[in-house]
């Protein structure tokens, strides 16, 4: 299925600043979308949709730092770009604390926000593909025999043929066959690339990500 064109959302109370950045991003052919408060956002948005949020840090009712909140809290991975006020520095330090992207002060140069744009969209693409290629990895596991899960698990500890046939009870050819099909299933040219794939599953402790004992 073919990923849908990253999209700026625009989340601001203020009319003339949302039509401006929306003006913006056209200028430079990238698509928009514009909502008056952080609650219109949240009531539609959509985790698969790629893109960035650059959102206002003071509205009424919800606020941008309880909508990053309020994000945070549904795993969303959108890149924020939070657009400041005088004296609202210290609140978008502790958005960046949060996990916010950037931030951007008024007022500010067009360039400033489409350079700051442009990143978070290549942080976003990045995270994504992240996640994907996570995902493949989960279904190559879970594809394992226990048998070769077992065999996965005690070559990512380090061991060899031989000490793994004697921890299996197993001949060292039969452990060989068995690592010839994990290496295989996981798609893995080397046992360094499948150690890569099993941690870098373990640090996102994302579930299902550790292989079953």
């Amino acid at each position: 299925m073919k990923e849908s064109a990253p999209t700026v959302f625009i989340v601001d109370d203020d009319t003339g600043v949302r039509s401006s950045i929306r003006v913006l991003m056209k200028s430079v052919a990238l698509p928009a979308a514009t909502f008056a408060s952080a609650k219109d956002f949240l009531a539609v948005y959509d985790s698969t949709q790629p893109g960035c949020l650059v959102l206002d840090i003071r509205m009424p009712g919800m606020s941008g730092l309880e909508l990053q909140e309020a994000l945070n809290e549904r795993g969303a991975v959108i890149p924020v770009i939070f657009i400041t006020g005088h004296g609202d520095v210290p609140m978008a330090v502790e958005a960046m604390r949060h996990g916010a992207f950037d931030f951007l002060q008024k007022p500010f140069r067009d360039q400033d926000l489409i350079d700051r744009i442009q990143k978070a969209l290549a942080r976003d693409a990045e995270t994504r593909e992240s996640l994907r290629e996570h995902g493949r990895t989960r279904a190559r596991i879970a594809s394992l025999t226990p048998r070769e899960k077992e065999v996965l698990e005690l070559l990512t500890s380090g061991k060899a043929n031989k000490m793994m046939a004697q921890d299996m009870g197993l001949s060292q050819r039969t452990v060989e066959i068995h690592r010839a099909h994990v290496m295989e299933k996981m798609g893995a040219r080397s046992v360094a690339q499948l150690v890569r794939m099993v941690m870098d599953l373990e640090l996102r402790g994302s579930p299902g990500s550790t292989v079953e004992r």
